[in-house]
């Protein structure tokens, strides 16, 4: 099957410029620096023609004034000046030929034809990327756009429009309709039911999927595109693998592509930042072990942001410890909370940055808040990334995790299994749990090669005298087949997604009252 789609962007100094659709005319399908030099060629005609109209005076005036004219096109600016306005330049062209070819599409429909146009971005994304590295990133991103074709008609068009992001556009038809399109939606999400192969390595990879349904009169490129951004957004906030439509009467923002700053979130961190809650189960009793704390932001309109976006902007802004402190406070005030109420909640983990980590006054902040809220120090469980103690880690760190551990803090290591810490690095810092990466957990209740990745990190940390936490569990199997293995506690959106303290009352309550514990099948680690 063709299926005429625009081909991965090639990148030439951050450029992304499409290759493949020659319905464009000459003068956008080109980059800047290739119509420069159609004009330099075009030169020597050009000077024939006003001698021919104009005669020698023509052509003096002409000669004295080109290279001003020049001057001021081709800028001459610094270098460093020079590439980045191309990379700008390459990634509006970009932008400018995907409209153009849906404008096309739209064009050509007729008035009972409907039009689909489609976001997917690989969840989590940016931390994907910086897993994968350039060579495996350019590969795995060069087969999962030939997957997406495989599942569009010759006409349908996919686009690569960012690390891991596709837009596709459906060609009008008229049995396009929301079934349609959703059933449409499950086939994109179902080309990663299978794992992606890199040398040694497979991958397993979720996405989310946003997408706006249109008929005539069709709105304009622009607008669809900001429609099915605005739908992306909200499955993000529904968590991986969501599918959501876009809705007119649902205001959501698009994801901020470019560097956001503070003023984007529209708020304060003082008023507009929450501490929100997801529970963590233990297998050996179906009890709630904890609860982790994470970041959630509500700008002055009422719109919730994930982390996403608020992470970048906070971090631009130099407010990342600003952000720690909050969420450490309504942490601990929670915790207190759930105490009072009789809810017997052991611990409450919150997240620590490399800069929070490299703070010298933060074991003294540490130990002031939770001497100030009357909690005990193994009750905070500090969550560090692997990828930030991975390798020769900071003096400075080094020296905060060690502190803490010995003031009773309990140790989580976040994202085991996606950086490069080794056996050595677990050995010289105070680590007490695993957090195993949902990657490894995915589909891990039928695929053999994922169980005896799992079997193997909890075997290593049962020799290591470290417990283990399954992130991302999403199915009753993958907890099951967890359970089974010997992982000890479990969280994701299978149990329970994220939520304001304000529900979590309730939810604790509702659960212990199932009191279902999880089903016991033995450990193959023991």
């Amino acid at each position: 099957m063709t299926v005429s789609y625009f081909a991965r962007p090639l990148l030439t100094l951050g450029r992304h410029m499409p290759v493949s659709d020659l319905t464009l005319p000459v003068s956008k399908r080109l980059p800047n620096t290739l119509r420069r030099s159609f004009y330099f060629a075009a030169l020597p005609t050009i000077c024939l023609l006003v001698y021919w109209a104009l005669g020698e005076t023509g052509l003096i005036i002409f000669a004295l004034t080109t290279p001003i004219f020049f001057a001021f096109y081709c800028g001459f600016k610094p270098h460093a000046q020079q590439a980045e306005t191309g990379q700008a330049d390459g990634l509006t062209a970009a932008q400018e030929q995907l409209e153009t070819c849906i404008n096309d599409m739209l064009f050509s429909a007729r008035s009972d034809e409907q039009f689909a146009l489609f976001c997917i971005e690989i969840d989590d994304a940016k931390d994907v990327a910086r897993r994968l590295g350039s060579a495996q990133l350019h590969e795995i991103q060069n087969r999962l756009q030939l997957r997406y074709a495989n599942c569009l008609r010759s006409k349908d068009v996919v686009f690569q429009s960012g690390p891991l992001h596709w837009t596709i556009a459906i060609t009008p038809g008229k049995n396009l309709t929301l079934e349609v399109a959703i059933k449409q939606a499950d086939r994109f999400q179902a080309v990663l039911d299978d794992p992606l192969f890199f040398e040694d390595d497979r991958f397993y990879l979720t996405s989310c999927t946003g997408f706006t349904l249109a008929q005539k009169p069709f709105k304009s490129a622009h607008t669809l595109l900001t429609q099915s951004h605005s739908a992306l957004a909200e499955a993000f906030l529904n968590g991986p693998d969501s599918v959501r439509a876009f809705d007119s009467t649902t205001r959501r923002k698009p994801p901020q592509k470019a560097s956001p700053n503070l003023a984007d979130l529209n708020g304060d961190i003082d008023t507009n930042l929450f501490a929100w809650f997801q529970p963590q189960i233990s297998t050996d009793t179906g009890h709630i072990s904890g609860f982790e704390a994470l970041a959630r932001w509500r700008d002055n309109a009422g719109n919730w942001l994930s982390p996403a976006t608020i992470l970048p902007a906070l971090e631009n802004a130099g407010q990342m410890e600003r952000l720690t402190n909050s969420i450490l406070t309504q942490s601990l005030t929670s915790l207190k909370k759930w105490d009072e109420r009789g809810l017997n909640i052991d611990t409450v983990g919150v997240n620590f940055s490399e800069s929070d980590l490299a703070n010298p006054r933060l074991f003294e902040k540490i130990a002031w808040d939770l001497d100030r809220f009357g909690i005990e120090a193994n009750r905070l469980c500090i969550e560090v990334l692997e990828s930030v103690i991975a390798g020769e880690a900071d003096d400075m760190i080094v020296r905060n995790v060690t502190r803490l551990s010995e003031l009773g803090c309990k140790i989580d290591l976040d994202d085991f299994g996606t950086g490069h810490s080794s056996i050595s690095t677990l050995r010289r810092l105070p680590v007490h749990r695993l957090k195993i990466d949902r990657s490894f957990v995915a589909k891990a209740d039928f695929d053999a090669e994922q169980q005896k990745m799992v079997a193997t990190i909890l075997m290593m940390a049962e020799r290591l005298d470290l417990t283990c936490l399954a992130e991302g569990v999403e199915t009753l199997g993958e907890q099951s087949i967890l359970a089974q293995l010997g992982c000890r506690y479990v969280q994701g959106f299978g149990i329970a997604k994220p939520m304001p303290f304000e529900q979590t009352e309730d939810w604790i309550v509702n659960f212990q009252s199932k009191h279902v514990s999880t089903p016991q099948i033995g450990s193959k680690t023991s």
